[in-house]
């Protein structure tokens, strides 16, 4: 049995060590991308290897091209083959941060052909606090071969700007930024404030609870339908500030069951780079 979405603490240290297994840190500070990184240095848990946000999971800047772009798909597949990924392997993402990086590991991996992937649900922080074990030996992988099948699970700026002139409704926009930000209010992070027009606004950290864990799968699915209504997932395309929370709420559709939405991964940081698209902003629009 191979683990798709959430992986608790118990299980995976079961197979801690063990050869089918991979084990990716993608612990990451916003205001300082070299936390993450020396923080791993210090301690991670057994076997893991570093996966850096800004330098793996995203390709360089452009100046118009959002934040964190995907990276090429042949690229991002050469660095899972030099960790020791190959298609019989599981692979395991934490993070410190509710698994919000870690779910775009999750995703990006997916969105190459490759299932067998979790977010360690509570991550480093639950994970230290059940005084489990953790190490500072740096891993050397032996390298293997990725096979690539890149599905279609992303939607470009253009696909988006079609759907908001055209107001069709084959297409659902899920924000999972905070709400503030969402209704163009202490804008932090980009040059302009508001949201893409017609909108829903879901933030990532209401799939938690107060334990910085997933609510149960039957919570996230009533959640959802009260986001989403009647519309089906594969209807859902899910964006944030830099295509990164968003995942989140993908990987919670997905534990809930609610299976096949999609990610905007240029998100509003390549959306308001444009002034000719358009902005909303307050509560919804």
């Amino acid at each position: 049995m191979i683990c798709t979405t959430l992986i608790d603490s118990d299980a995976l240290q079961r197979h801690l060590g063990e050869p089918d297994w991979v084990i990716f840190d993608c612990r990451h500070d916003l205001a300082q991308p070299d936390a993450g990184e020396l923080a791993y240095r210090r301690a991670h848990l057994p076997g893991a290897q570093f996966m850096h946000l800004d330098r793996d999971l995203a390709a360089p800047l452009t100046g118009n091209n959002g934040r964190h772009p995907l990276p090429a798909p042949e690229t991002f597949a050469r660095k899972l083959a030099s960790c020791g990924v190959d298609s019989g392997k599981q692979v395991v993402a934490y993070d410190d941060a509710g698994g919000m990086v870690a779910a775009r590991l999750w995703w990006m991996l997916r969105w190459l052909g490759h299932d067998a992937v979790a977010v360690l649900n509570g991550g480093w922080s639950q994970w230290v606090a059940e005084k489990r074990p953790v190490s500072s030996d740096l891993v050397t992988p032996t390298a293997s071969r990725f096979n690539a099948r890149v599905r279609a699970m992303a939607v470009n700026v253009d696909q988006v700007l079609s759907h908001v002139r055209e107001k069709d409704d084959t297409m659902t926009i899920v924000d999972a930024r905070g709400p503030d930000r969402f209704r163009g209010e202490n804008e932090s992070m980009d040059p302009v404030g508001g949201h893409i027009p017609g909108a829903i606004n879901r933030s990532f950290r209401d799939n938690l609870g107060a334990d910085g864990c997933f609510k149960p799968d039957a919570v996230l699915r009533e959640d959802f339908a009260r986001v989403i209504g009647q519309r089906n997932a594969t209807d859902i395309v899910h964006q944030c500030g830099s295509g990164v929370s968003a995942c989140h709420n993908i990987l919670a559709m997905e534990a809930a069951g609610l299976r096949g939405s999609r990610l905007y991964p240029g998100s509003w940081s390549e959306w308001c780079i444009d002034p000719s698209r358009p902005v909303a902003k307050g509560e919804c629009g």
